[in-house]
């Protein structure tokens, strides 16, 4: 076996780790996983192209990502900074902050490709 299969085979275990703690420990973690699948069929449905549906699909993954990486902060910051302290609350303020902009992210790309195909299926 390669160094190189190994290392792929460790970080694919690692990474796996981490989205099953993720889901098991962050409830907002848990709630757009829901959505994910539930949106899944509706952007497949909805959108009019490879483009529109690639679109759709990064959105949703972006909010994933940036949830990953709040709770990553969070917890790091929760183990460093047990109590309250300006710098910790600030690093996670703005963590926070960052998944609410990938959300918004996420809201504004569905608004525009759910109200392109809406509005074509009225007009025809």
């Amino acid at each position: 076996m390669s160094l190189l299969y190994r290392r792929l085979v460790g970080a694919t275990g690692f990474s796996i780790q981490g989205l099953k703690s993720c889901f098991r420990y962050e409830e907002a973690f848990r709630v757009e996983v829901f959505l994910v699948v539930v949106l899944s069929p509706l952007g497949f449905y909805i959108a009019d192209s490879s483009q529109d549906l690639a679109l759709l699909f990064a959105a949703m993954l972006i909010v994933l990502i940036v949830e990953l990486l709040n709770s990553a902060i969070e917890a790091v910051v929760d183990l460093v900074s047990p109590g309250k302290a300006e710098l910790a609350g600030r690093a996670k303020d703005q963590a926070s902050a960052a998944v609410m902009l990938s959300m918004l992210l996420f809201v504004a790309v569905w608004a525009a490709i759910g109200w392109q195909f809406f509005a074509g299926v009225a007009g025809k």
